[in-house]
């Protein structure tokens, strides 16, 4: 994907106001490796309540272990409320390990690196 579809992208899904929206635009994309990895994705998200009244969305999924059988694992994605940004830039980095700050730079925003608790 060239570098201006992709400012071009990022800023549509950023219009979004929620990840299912900002989801099925990436099944409609018309870069097959976008569409394909974003409709991979139906279906594995979830959402939990912190103990302290945060929802947050996870990705659920499944891989082979090192005994070679399937383990569930949880990834963060974003909390509910958040912008959806947020999850592009996830989205981008865990299928295409573009940077963060490169995803953000292409919607015209600036990353700020998350503080450690």
């Amino acid at each position: 994907m060239e570098q201006q579809d992709f400012e071009t992208l990022v800023k549509a899904l950023c219009e979004k106001t929620s990840l299912p929206e900002a989801l099925e635009v990436l099944k409609a994309c018309d870069d097959a490796e976008v569409a394909e990895a974003a409709s991979s994705m139906t279906g594995q998200f979830s959402l939990a309540e912190t103990e302290s009244g945060v929802n947050r969305v996870y990705h659920v999924f499944t891989e082979l272990n090192d005994e070679g059988k399937e383990e569930e694992y949880v990834e963060h994605v974003m909390n509910v409320g958040d912008d959806v940004i947020v999850f592009v830039a996830w989205f981008f980095y865990t299928q295409f390990e573009i940077k963060n700050r490169d995803t953000y730079a292409a919607a015209g925003r600036t990353y700020k690196q998350p503080k450690r608790s």
